[in-house]
């Protein structure tokens, strides 16, 4: 039996939204994710302990609390999202808005395993590749990038993990619109709200445990390639 058999319509939705959210989520946090990450592993300057702060304050906030954030701030009428909807960019009770949820949840994650990585790379390397004439970031494609990638990598797939598995900040920000923001846990949580949803929801739940575990798996395989590599 297919998976597209194994899940009823709406299941199937679920999932579909959910997978291309979370790669979406990821794919726009990769680029800020590595600036942040080089910048507290290796730079100095003002401030860098309260970025470090807002960049784990997901972690630490009631994902509710970051949804509401959202709202406030990317909503119709918030600063940012109304100067983005005459445009036609808009977030609020869209599924671009679950992606940017996610992202934002996925994000100290992301930047920690890159941050790790970066940090475990001896910057003498770097700077001999720098006295030969090589500019920064010539140094860091050559160079520190392709140490890194391991553990770029496993920080990629357990962010995507993470934002496969958002809920608090994605039903607060867009709601739980079937079709259009019911990701894969919204939708377990309207499953069991309903009479003879449970069957339903034990689907999608052995989905989202055999993600999670496959993520796992993946991130840890990455960590030892990576932690071979530096030994070599």
């Amino acid at each position: 039996m297919t998976l597209t058999g194994w899940l009823g319509p709406e299941e199937w939705q679920a999932v579909a939204l959910s997978l291309k959210v979370a790669t979406w989520a990821t794919l726009a946090s990769l680029p800020p994710g590595i600036l942040v990450a080089y910048a507290l592993a290796r730079w100095r300057f003002p401030g860098r302990h309260v970025l470090n702060g807002l960049v784990h304050l997901p972690l630490i906030l009631p994902p509710v609390v970051t949804g509401y954030l959202l709202l406030l701030t990317f909503g119709r009428q918030g600063p940012v999202g109304a100067l983005l909807d005459p445009i036609g960019i808009t977030f609020a009770f869209r599924w671009t808005g679950a992606a940017l949820a996610a992202a934002i949840m996925a994000f100290p994650l992301l930047v920690r395993a890159i941050r790790l990585s970066i940090e475990a790379v001896d910057p003498k390397l770097e700077e001999a590749a720098a006295t030969l004439g090589a500019s920064r970031l010539r140094v860091f494609v050559t160079i520190t990038l392709p140490l890194i990638l391991p553990g770029l990598l496993a920080g990629a797939i357990l962010a995507f993990a993470k934002a496969m598995g958002e809920f608090g900040a994605t039903i607060t920000f867009v709601s739980n619109i079937p079709g259009q923001t019911q990701t894969l846990p919204t939708a377990i949580y309207a499953f069991l709200q309903v009479p003879g949803g449970e069957a339903s929801a034990i689907r999608l739940v052995v989905i989202s445990v055999a993600i999670a575990m496959l993520a796992l798996v993946l991130s840890e395989v990455f960590a030892q390639r990576l932690a071979r590599r530096l030994r070599q």
